[in-house]
């Protein structure tokens, strides 16, 4: 079955392109979310891993975006699918 795939790395790029067009500096962001530490940031612009559902929310009102902006989908098809994918 062929279907779409969120792209770790893509998603990533994006993250950290809104959060540079927002103006906000990683500790920032973290403050504005609630985290203790920035790694989980990091990750996410790196394409280590994907933010979860309510994260994703989140950054969709602090960046003034929808979600799809922010997530960024390999159209439907039969795509190699990336290895696992972790979600913080």
């Amino acid at each position: 079955m062929c279907i779409p795939v969120v792209n770790l790395r893509q998603t990533g790029l994006n993250i950290l392109r809104l959060r540079e067009r927002t103006g906000l500096s990683v500790k920032e962001l973290q403050t504005i979310l609630g985290f203790s530490t920035p790694q989980a940031i990091y990750k996410w612009q790196h394409g280590e891993c994907l933010p979860t559902v309510d994260n994703l929310v989140a950054l969709s009102a602090v960046f003034a975006v929808p979600v799809d902006a922010i997530l960024a989908v390999n159209p439907v098809g039969c795509l190699k699918k990336e290895a696992s994918v972790i979600v913080e």
